[in-house]
């Protein structure tokens, strides 16, 4: 570790997001190491744009990423095999979407799922047991494909009031994890939620409608949309007008 990234003890408020490492630096983003990962610790960083990514055998590492990959809602690109997917989901019987029935396995399976390029996760063990407590406090969410009573996909985020953040999809059949996603979306324009945070940029979050922003923006709209009462986060069948002719659903 670089001698001028910040050591956080327990209970420790962050740096400005503005003091995280430039381009030009080994790890662009890192803003700060240690501390804790509590509830009231993912709070505070959610809240002001931060976000905890660290490997097996580092310690907590804490990130603000600038530009900031965020998929808007609206702007999300639902491709024509996709569409065609989620048109043969919603009127098949035995296809649902649930939320938080399975945060657990949601978790669990995104920790396990290989990634290309990638030797292992990120998602170790002490950031399970920190997002289920997360969980438990209302604040981390999951979304869950079922077909035939079988979770076979999904995702779980981050919610602080209307901001909406992001983590992992995980699928064990073809395009499961991008149902939830849609679900998501769908989920979040009717109830007018205008982004959702994707941390880094990706080619499958760009082909899916995500760009990025600069950090100062996107940490704007976090502070403003934190403040704001969130939904009630369930999903129901009706959603996936927001996505869908209604005449699909027929």
């Amino acid at each position: 570790m670089a001698m001028n990234l910040p050591w956080l003890d327990p209970g420790d408020p962050f740096p400005d997001v503005s003091s995280a490492w430039g381009p030009l630096e080994p790890a662009p983003g890192l803003l700060a190491a240690g501390g804790a990962l509590d509830v009231e610790t993912l709070h505070r960083a959610y809240s002001h744009g931060i976000f905890p990514w660290f490997s097996e055998g580092q310690p907590t590492l804490w990130w603000s990423t600038d530009p900031r990959m965020v998929l808007y809602p609206a702007e999300f690109q639902l491709h024509r095999s996709l569409r065609k997917t989620l048109e043969r989901f919603a009127i098949r019987p035995g296809c649902e979407v649930r939320i938080d029935s399975a945060f657990d396995a949601v978790i669990r399976a995104c920790s396990t799922s290989e990634r290309p390029g990638q030797s292992g996760t990120w998602i170790v063990a002490p950031m399970v047991q920190a997002y289920q407590a997360f969980h438990s406090a209302g604040f981390a969410h999951s979304v869950e494909t079922f077909i035939d009573g079988q979770l076979v996909g999904g995702l779980y985020f981050i919610a602080i009031g209307r901001a909406v953040f992001g983590e992992s999809m995980f699928a064990r059949q073809t395009d499961a994890s991008k149902i939830a996603l849609a679900a998501l979306c769908a989920l979040c324009r009717h109830h007018e939620i205008d982004f959702i945070d994707c941390q880094q940029n990706t080619r499958h979050l760009a082909s899916l409608g995500a760009r990025e922003i600069p950090r100062p923006e996107f940490v704007a709209q976090v502070a403003q949309r934190a403040r704001e009462p969130g939904p009630q986060w369930q999903f129901d069948p009706v959603y996936w007008n927001e996505l869908l002719p209604a005449k699909t659903r027929a």
